[in-house]
This record gives C-alpha cells, sequence and structure tokens, in this order.
C-alpha cells in the first residue's frame, strides 16, 4: 500500500512533463520570427555612436586615410551589412573583422550601414599613365578576355546598384581595389552564393596592369554636381 501511494503522483508528474514539451517547439519556432521582425530599417543616429569603433580604421566618416583599409562613407546600408554578416560567419575571411562584427547584432549592422550611407566620398585622383586602359576596361570592358564593363554592374559614375547588392566603386582608394582584385584572382571567393563567384570569375582574366589601370580609374572616378561621371586626371 505504501508503495502504491508513494506511485500515486506519477501520472500527474508525467502529464506535466508532456506538457511543456509540447509547447517548447512552439515557443522555440517563434523566437526566429520574433528576432528577424525586430530588425528595422538602420538608423543612422544611432549607428553614428556604434561605428566610432570603425573610425580607427575607415575614418568617422567613412573616409579611411589609409589607402589599405576601404572607404565606407556613400556606400550602400545593405552591402554593408551583407559584409559584416559575412565576416561573422566567417565566409569572408579577416581576422580583424570577425573580431568587430562578432558582436554585433543584425540591427546594430543595419544601423553603422546607415550611418556610413549618410556620408559622402571624398574623390581620388587616377594616375594619368593608366586612365586610358582603366576607362576601357571599366567602360567597355575587353571582349578579347571576355572582360564585361565595370559600370554595367557599378554604375557610369561608380555609384553602384544598391537593390542589386552591388557596391560602390567611386573615389575607393586604387590600393584597396588593387589588392582585392588581385586575391578575387588568386581564389579568393567571399561566400558561396552565386553572387559572391561573379567578381573572381572576372578578376581571373585581369593581368597585373589591368588590375592596376582599373584600381587606378576607379580612384579617380567620380561625378561632378550636375553633370555626368568623369575621371580625374
Amino acid at each position: 500500500m505504501l508503495a502504491q501511494e508513494a506511485k500515486a503522483p506519477a501520472p500527474a508528474a508525467t502529464a506535466a512533463k508532456l506538457a511543456a514539451t509540447a509547447t517548447a517547439p512552439a515557443e522555440q519556432a517563434a523566437k526566429p520570427a520574433e528576432a528577424t521582425a525586430a530588425v528595422k530599417p538602420g538608423d543612422a543616429t544611432a549607428g553614428q555612436g556604434k561605428a566610432a569603433a570603425c573610425g580607427a580604421c575607415h575614418g568617422m566618416d567613412g573616409n579611411s586615410t589609409d589607402p589599405q583599409y576601404p572607404k565606407l562613407a556613400g556606400q550602400s546600408e545593405a552591402y554593408i551589412a551583407h559584409q559584416l554578416t559575412n565576416f561573422k560567419s566567417g565566409k569572408r575571411q579577416n581576422p580583424i573583422m570577425l573580431g568587430m562584427a562578432t558582436a554585433l547584432s543584425e540591427q546594430d549592422m543595419h544601423d553603422i550601414g546607415a550611418y556610413f550611407a549618410s556620408k559622402s566620398s571624398l574623390p581620388g585622383v587616377a594616375d594619368q599613365a593608366l586612365v586610358e586602359r582603366g576607362e576601357q576596361l571599366y567602360r567597355q570592358g575587353d571582349t578579347a578576355k571576355g572582360v564585361p564593363a565595370c559600370m554595367a554592374c557599378h554604375s557610369i559614375d561608380g555609384r553602384g546598384n544598391p537593390g542589386a547588392m552591388y557596391p560602390q566603386l567611386t573615389s575607393q582608394h586604387a590600393q584597396y581595389i588593387e589588392a582585392t582584385l588581385k586575391a578575387w584572382h588568386d581564389g579568393t571567393v567571399w561566400g558561396e552564393d552565386a553572387h559572391s563567384q561573379i567578381m573572381p570569375g572576372i578578376a581571373k582574366k585581369l593581368d597585373e596592369k589591368d588590375i592596376a589601370a582599373v584600381a587606378s580609374y576607379v580612384e579617380g572616378l567620380h561625378a561632378a554636381e550636375g553633370a555626368g561621371a568623369s575621371a580625374a586626371k
């Protein structure tokens, strides 16, 4: 009798466990949806404070003074957030950026992107000796090599295409562009999706002189107010 009395509460305890198990998946399923819904369009004001740490390399206004680090001023919010996501996941390899991106939430990434998107990229200067070939590659491409015109994706003035996730190139440091193209040429890829395969495929068709020329041309590329694009010569 004592043994039976001790076992009596067992059905109720079992029922409670089953009820808890039944509700857990629903609660877990709701969490990703809540997290996704919580991400709002980037807030440039909030992003200014969050981007303070970025200023050491990229400049407080996104115009880096060290040409090994890219200018972020004027870059689209979506592109910046996407690249930060790639750094955080390890799809795009960079020890420094991995450390910077790891602590960022998706909302942080969009806020930082919105802040830099609100800034203007300072114009650069192209090397006169490289302008002719650089302009040819940027505006016409090279059919013999199977290289498409850069402006087909990055626009005539280098402002890019935010909707299609093609980045702004105008006034970017030639040193950074050259290093990036060389890395793609040598097999570096920034992700596994089809979009990430585009530039490595193109860069493989460029030789060192082509890379130097188009990189220099891009640095001097800027849109004059009220006029079309021009390359500083």
